[in-house]
This record gives C-alpha cells, structure tokens and sequence, in this order.
C-alpha cells in the first residue's frame, strides 16, 4: 500500500474489508490476461441479481443528478462501461476465451499498484452525502473495480468507452490502435481513480476533435 493510500484509508477512518484483500490478492497473483479473465469472472459471479439491481440503481442515480444534454449523451457509455463490460467478461469465460489468453498481463508495474490500491479504494466515494447502505457496500465499489481490471488489464482497453464525452465537448478516442483521454493525467491526486492506471495516452489538445 502506498504512502498517499495509507492517509486517505486514515483519513476515511475505517480498515478495509479483509475480504476484499484477499480478494485483491488473489487478482493480483494472475501472471497472464487469461489468468486474470478467469480470476475475474469467478469473483463477478458471487454478485446476485440484487447485488447487480443495487449498482445499477446507483448508476442510475448517479446519471440522474446530471445535466441535460449531457445526461442524455454520457448515459449509455457508463452503462456500457460497467454493463456492456459484465457481459463481455462472462461470455468469455463461457466460451473459453480465456483459456487461449496466454500473453502477460501488461504495464505489470501500473496492474501491481492497482491491484494495491483496491482495498482502501473501496471505502472512497465522490458522493460522501450518500445515506443508503445498500449504495455505499464496499463490496459493490469493488465490482467497478473488477470490470475496470477486465477492462484495462486483459481487452487493453480505456477504463472509460470509447466516445465518452466529458463536460466541454471532449470525447474519449480511439486512433489506430491507440487511445487518448483529455482526463488520462488529471487526476493524479485522486489515488483511487481508474484513470491512473488506464492504458489511453494524455489527449492534450485544447478543442475537440471534429
């Protein structure tokens, strides 16, 4: 754990779940993609149909509090950002996609520090006026987590899709084989933000692209 984890984990004034270490570490212990697909989708699925009702409510409501158009615009790229990607992940495990996942994991260095960061992570919310129980469960915070890794660790992909747009105009981009994000370095201080350890490159243009 690192040193800046350790004052936000004080700071929260809780521990984190023991559970959800182990939990970490076991992510953590994958050495290829297909390890950690496999890993994944065996913790993806202790989520019961009301754990998953639960964050799709949040989500919803998270939405919600949104401006429109920009509501209207964002909603289905976080849907597909955490639901698109539940399936995926299930369906690969199904079909046995993992199992011809032999490469390593990459950027074994930035999936070592996520995987550190999970545990204090899941006790971090934006939203600290939150009162439903059921809305702030570490275990559901963690489930952003695990979609995250499948996400960036094993498709290789931005831990936010492809087209989201961000406040501005700005959109999350794919050139060739790779991505950009205006947001990819602007949040270093935040050290339980996906985006630290997302694979897009700094977009560091000043108007979007047309």
């Amino acid at each position: 754990m690192t040193e800046r984890t350790a004052d936000e984990q004080c700071a929260d004034g809780r521990d984190p779940d023991p559970e959800i270490g182990r939990i970490a570490l076991r992510i953590q212990s994958a050495r290829t993609k297909g390890d950690l697909g496999t890993i994944l989708a065996h913790e993806i699925q202790t989520y019961s149909i009301f754990d998953l009702q639960i964050i799709g409510g949040r989500l919803n409501a998270e939405i919600e509090q949104l401006p429109s158009p920009y509501r209207e615009a964002v909603a289905p790229h976080f849907r597909e950002q955490l639901f698109g990607k539940h399936h995926r992940l299930l369906a690969m495990h199904h079909s046995g996609a993992f199992d011809r996942l032999t490469n390593p994991i990459p950027e074994r260095e930035r999936f070592d520090a996520f995987c550190t960061m999970i545990p204090a992570g899941t006790l971090r919310w934006d939203d600290t006026g939150e009162r439903n129980p059921y809305f702030r469960n570490p275990k559901n915070r963690l489930f952003y987590y695990l979609i995250a890794a499948f996400t960036m660790f094993v498709l290789e992909e931005p831990g936010h899709p492809v087209g989201m747009p961000f406040p501005g105009g700005f959109k999350v981009e794919q050139r060739g084989t790779e991505y950009y994000c205006l947001i990819r370095d602007k949040e270093k201080e935040v050290f339980y933000s996906i985006c630290n350890f997302c694979p897009a490159l700094q977009n560091e243009e000043n108007a979007p692209r047309r």
